[in-house]
């Protein structure tokens, strides 16, 4: 049976991010990503987990920047990673170095690193080469601490020209990057939205041991999984037959938006699918 867990930079933003913990644990939720954890020192994080029974399975390197300020600027603006960008190495290098930090003091064993958004008048095999590289260098770095690098492919829709958009590309990178720690974290909804032929797609790639993390959420408004076009108890139940033993992060937007519980009133799908189970 697939194993859930919550992101809280996407679920339970009615509440101040503190309390996120302890809502998501009410509702069972025993593992956790975040976006970006760099605006808690480690041991205040490492702290809030341990009080809620949770572990932290997944966050991001940082988009840009290089400490707390800067990163939380870049987030809130519209840079989505320096992996790809020629010129920004030392940024990279820096942001990486920080992430692992994190990584050994949390005990995560998987960071995204993403790729980011083509320069204007920018063509992607130009860059190419500086993102296989960076993430070479880089997966060198976390293979020492025993953790993994996720590269994700992400739709244009949602972030027009950004550098990674599509499996085979993922796992093209995979191939010439060259480094066992470095994998593909596959969001199903980013899929379907590009590509579509989700189960195919799953068949083609779960086997492989390339695809270091799922993540799920309703197409096409990115909401709760039983919202929209995707058959996500059929993708679960085939996740068991591949014999996926990973997380599947649950990264969507509540339709019930910002109001008092709706998260965990929109968690039907859940406890629909755990019954079933």
């Amino acid at each position: 049976m697939p194993q859930f867990a919550a992101n809280l930079s996407w679920l339970y933003t009615e509440l101040p991010v503190d309390q996120r913990f302890a809502a998501a644990a009410r509702d069972g939720f025993s593992a956790v990503e975040i976006l970006s954890p760099y605006v808690w020192a480690p041991q205040e994080l490492k702290a809030i987990l341990r009080q809620h029974g949770q572990q932290l399975v997944l966050f991001n390197a940082p988009p840009g920047g290089v400490d707390a300020a800067s990163i939380e600027k870049a987030w809130a603006s519209s840079q989505k990673g320096t992996a790809c960008l020629p010129g920004r190495e030392a940024e990279f290098r820096a942001g990486i170095a920080l992430a692992l930090e994190y990584a050994q003091a949390l005990g995560c064993p998987r960071i995204h690193v993403m790729a980011g958004v083509l320069p204007a008048g920018v063509e992607r095999e130009a860059v190419q080469p500086t993102y296989v590289n960076n993430l070479r260098e880089a997966a060198a770095l976390a293979a020492k601490v025993g953790v993994d690098l996720l590269i994700e492919p992400i739709n244009t829709r949602d972030i027009p020209r950004f550098f990674l958009n599509r499996q085979d590309h993922a796992h093209e990178i995979i191939r010439e990057v060259g480094a066992a720690n470095v994998k593909v974290q596959m969001d199903l909804y980013h899929c379907q939205i590009v590509e579509g032929d989700l189960a195919m797609k799953l068949r083609k790639y779960l086997p492989t041991g390339h695809v270091g993390h799922l993540q799920i959420a309703g197409v096409p408004g990115r909401n709760e999984p039983d919202v929209g076009e995707i058959n996500y108890p059929y993708l679960f139940a085939l996740l068991d037959e591949l014999g996926y033993g990973g997380w599947v992060g649950c990264e969507y937007r509540p339709l019930r938006g910002a109001q008092a519980g709706a998260t965990s009133e929109g968690l039907g799908w859940l406890k629909n699918f755990l019954e079933r189970a």
